[in-house]
C-alpha cells in the first residue's frame, strides 16, 4: 500500500524515499530508475558542463519515465562559480516541479525557482541552517545527520539527536537523510517526525548506479567504520571512503609542520579524480563519499528492488511497533 506523507503528496510519489543528487552518479539512467519505482530520482545539474547539457539530461530523463523527479543544484565555493541562475532557468523552462538544493547562499536560486512555482527541498547539516532555509522559503528541509556521506557539517550531530530537534523546533516539513537503506530507517524516521527518507549512498550501490562494478562489489564488502573525515582544518569537513588517498590527505592535514595552504591537499581531495574511480573502478584512484551507513549495505538490487523491499519492511516494522501498545478493556 502506497504510502501519504506531506511528502508523497506534494512530489505525486508513492514512496517517501528521495535519491540524493551526486555528483558524477545523478544521471538520467538512476534518477528515471527511483522516479519508476515510486520514489523521487533526482538529476544532478554540476554533473552536466553546461546548463544546455542540463536540458538534454532532464529530456532524456523524461524519455525514461513519465513519473516525477528533480534536479539537484548544489552551490559550491569555487573561484569561478558555475551560473547557477542559468541552471535553474534550464530546470524553470523543462517544467521540472522539484529542485533539491544545497551548499552555500542559496537565496538567490531559492528565490528564481520559488517564484516560478518549483518546490524546494533544501539540505541542511543543522537546525540553525534549516531555520534560514525555511525562511527563504523551502518547502522541505533535508536534514543531514553526521552520518551522512560529503559534507558533514560541523557540529557533529547524528540524526538521532537532530531529526528530533527538527521535530521540536521546525514548522517546515523535513525528511531525513545520512544513515538510511532500509525499511526500519524509513520506519524510524517517520515515528522521528520526518516525512520521508533521502538516501545516497544505498542508490550508489544499485544495478541502475552509473558507476563501475568493482565500486559497488567495494562498497558491499564495507563495514561502518570504513569512511574517514577530511578537511576539518579548513571547517570544509567531508566525509569519504577510507582509501589510499584519503589516508594520505589526512597525513598532510595533522601534520604539524604543513601550512593552512589549501593548495597542500588539493591535489588529494580533487573531484576529477573521484570521478575516475566511478568510470574505472579503482577504489584507491582518488576520494569520493560514502556515508556510514556501508555498513548495512550488502547486495546491489535493482531500483525497484530496493524501494518494493523498503516499502514493504517499512510496513512491517511500523504493524510491528503499534503491536507493542496493549490496550486494557475498561471494566
Amino acid at each position: 500500500m502506497p504510502f501519504n506523507t506531506r511528502l508523497t503528496r506534494a512530489l505525486g510519489i508513492q514512496i517517501p524515499i528521495v535519491q540524493g543528487g551526486m555528483q558524477w552518479v545523478g544521471y538520467a539512467e538512476l534518477a528515471s530508475a527511483v522516479s519508476n519505482a515510486g520514489g523521487l530520482g533526482i538529476v544532478t545539474a554540476l554533473t552536466q558542463p553546461s546548463p544546455e547539457d542540463l536540458r538534454k539530461e532532464i529530456r532524456r530523463c523524461k524519455n525514461m519515465t513519465s513519473r516525477p523527479f528533480g534536479v539537484n543544484i548544489t552551490i559550491l565555493p569555487a573561484m569561478v562559480p558555475p551560473d547557477y541562475r542559468a541552471y535553474a532557468q534550464v530546470v524553470i523552462e523543462e517544467g521540472v516541479r522539484v529542485v533539491e538544493t544545497a551548499g552555500n547562499n542559496p537565496e538567490q536560486i531559492i528565490t528564481q525557482l520559488k517564484d516560478a512555482g518549483v518546490i524546494i527541498l533544501h539540505k541542511c547539516t543543522s537546525i540553525r541552517h534549516a531555520q534560514r532555509a525555511a525562511r527563504l522559503g523551502a518547502d522541505f528541509l533535508s536534514i543531514d545527520g553526521f552520518e551522512c556521506a560529503g559534507h558533514v557539517g560541523e557540529t557533529d550531530i547524528t540524526n538521532l539527536i537532530l531529526l528530533s530537534r527538527a521535530r521540536q523546533s521546525l514548522t517546515t516539513p523535513f525528511i531525513a537523510s545520512g544513515g538510511f537503506a532500509d525499511g526500519h530507517g524509513l520506519a524510524a524516521a517517520l515515528v522521528l517526525g520526518a516525512e520521508g527518507i533521502n538516501m545516497g549512498t544505498r542508490f550508489l550501490c544499485t544495478v541502475e548506479s552509473p558507476i563501475h562494478a568493482n565500486i559497488k562489489e567495494e562498497i558491499v564488502k564495507a563495514q561502518e567504520t570504513d569512511t574517514v573525515l577530511v578537511l576539518r582544518r579548513w571547517r570544509n569537513t567531508m566525509r569519504l571512503f577510507k582509501n589510499k588517498v584519503t589516508r594520505e590527505a589526512l597525513e598532510i592535514e595533522k601534520s604539524t609542520s604543513s601550512s593552512d595552504d589549501f593548495g597542500e591537499i588539493a591535489p588529494y581531495v580533487s573531484g576529477k579524480r573521484g570521478r575516475e574511480v566511478f568510470r574505472l573502478g579503482d577504489p584507491d584512484y582518488g576520494v569520493w563519499t560514502a556515508g556510514q551507513v556501508l555498513g548495512l549495505i550488502r547486495d546491489i538490487p535493482t531500483c525497484s528492488g530496493l524501494c518494493t523491499r523498503i516499502e514493504k519492511e517499512a510496513e512491517i516494522t511500523l504493524a510491528q511497533t503499534t503491536a507493542l501498545i496493549v490496550r486494557q478493556a475498561h471494566l
